[in-house]
C-alpha cells in the first residue's frame, strides 16, 4: 500500500502496480507451496522410517524356511499401512504372525506396533501358542487404554480418528515345527493358501474352521486350542494375506481373484517366495488400476528343510490342509 505506483491515477501506473502485486503474490504462493511440499516429504520420510522399523525386512531364510513379504498401502503416496507381519525362529518352532488393524495410515501404526511388540517377546517366552495369543490380547488392550487416556479432554487430546469401541485387529498365528506340523490360532483373519506346484490344485485354502473374533471385539475364550493344519512338506509353501488383497475391486466392481491368480503363478514351477510375491502383486496392481481401498499385505514361505521325519501312525504324504 506504500508503493507509489499503487497510489497513481494513471492507467499505466495501475497496470504496473497490479503486475507488481500479482508477481509478489505468485512468489508468496510458490514459497508456501515449496515449504509445504518439503514438510510433506519429511513427514513421509519419517513415516517410511517408522514403517521400516515396525515391519522390518524379513531375511530370505529362517530355520530352513524361505521367505518373502511385502505390503501396499492404501494411503496415496505413502508407505505406511495398518497391516502387520513377522516371522521368528524360537525353541518352540518357527512362529508367524499376520494381522490387519482397522483403518490404515499413521493412525493404525501405533496399534500395529503394540501387537507386533507383544508378539516378538511372547513368541520366544511362551511355550504354548495359546499363551502367545493371550499376550497379544493384553498388549492390544493396554494400547487401547493408553489411547483412551491420551484422548481424554483432560489430557488435551484431539478428536479420535476411530472410536475406541471399533479399535480392533485381526490376527493369524502359525507355528511350524521341525517335523513340518502346522498349528494355528485365528482371530478374524483370512486363512492362508497351501502352495503345491506339482499338485493338480497348486493353491488350496487351508481349512481351519471358524476363526475367533478379532482382538478388541470380544474377550478370548477361557480355553484356546490351536488348530492342527496338517504338515508342510519340503517344497511346499504357504501364502498369507490380508483381506485388502481379496477385497480389492477393479473398475467394474469385480473382486481380485486371488485363488486363481495364486494357482496360475505357482503352477508348473517351484514355490519361489519372491517370484510368487512379485507375480501376485503384478496381477493385483493391474487388476485394481487405481487407488486402493485398503492395505494389501502378502507373506510367502516355503519349506526348504531336506527331510521331514515320519511320525508314528502318520503317512508321510499327508496333505497339509487336512484338519483332524
Amino acid at each position: 500500500m506504500t508503493c507509489p505506483l499503487a497510489r497513481g491515477d494513471g492507467l499505466g501506473e495501475r497496470i504496473v502496480g497490479s503486475a507488481v502485486f500479482f508477481a509478489a503474490g505468485i512468489g508468496l504462493i510458490l514459497r508456501v507451496r515449496h515449504v509445504l511440499l518439503r514438510e510433506l516429504r519429511q513427514a513421509r520420510a519419517v513415516a517410511g522410517a517408522a514403517q521400516s522399523v515396525l515391519l522390518r525386512p524379513l531375511p530370505p531364510r529362517i530355520d530352513g524356511l524361505a521367505l518373502a513379504a511385502g505390503q501396499l498401502s492404501a494411503d496415496r503416496g505413502a508407505s505406511v499401512g495398518g497391516d502387520l507381519y513377522d516371522v521368528v525362529a524360537t525353541d518352540h518352532g518357527v512362529r508367524v504372525v499376520m494381522g490387519d488393524v482397522r483403518g490404515h495410515g499413521l493412525a493404525a501404526l501405533a496399534t500395529a506396533a503394540a501387537v507386533l511388540g507383544s508378539f516378538r517377546e511372547a513368541a520366544h517366552d511362551e511355550a504354548e501358542l495359546a499363551r502367545v495369543l493371550r499376550r497379544l490380547e493384553r498388549g492390544h488392550a493396554r494400547h487401547v487404554r493408553q489411547r483412551s487416556r491420551d484422548e481424554h479432554p483432560s489430557a488435551g487430546g484431539g478428536r479420535p480418528q476411530h472410536p475406541l469401541a471399533e479399535e480392533f485387529v485381526t490376527v493369524l498365528l502359525l507355528e511350524i515345527r521341525r517335523d513340518g506340523a502346522v498349528h494355528a490360532l485365528n482371530c478374524g483373519h483370512p486363512w492362508p493358501y497351501l502352495l503345491r506346484p506339482e499338485a493338480e490344485r497348486p493353491a488350496v485354502p487351508v481349512r481351519g474352521g471358524d476363526p475367533l473374533p478379532p482382538l478388541g471385539v470380544l474377550p478370548l475364550p477361557d480355553r484356546l486350542v490351536p488348530v492342527r493344519c496338517g504338515r508342510l512338506l519340503p517344497g511346499e509353501g504357504l501364502l498369507l494375506h490380508t483381506d485388502g488383497v481379496e477385497d480389492a475391486r477393479d473398475a467394474h466392481g469385480r473382486f481380485f481373484p486371488l485363488p486363481s491368480v495364486v494357482a496360475d503363478v505357482v503352477r508348473h514351477r517351484t514355490v519361489a517366495p519372491a517370484a510368487v510375491l512379485h507375480g501376485v502383486y503384478d496381477r493385483f496392481v493391474r487388476h485394481v488400476a487405481g487407488p486402493l481401498g485398503d492395505d494389501a499385505a502378502l507373506l510367502v514361505l516355503r519349506n526348504d528343510r531336506s527331510r521331514v521325519p515320519q511320525q508314528a501312525g502318520e503317512p508321510l504324504a499327508r496333505p497339509a490342509h487336512t484338519v483332524p
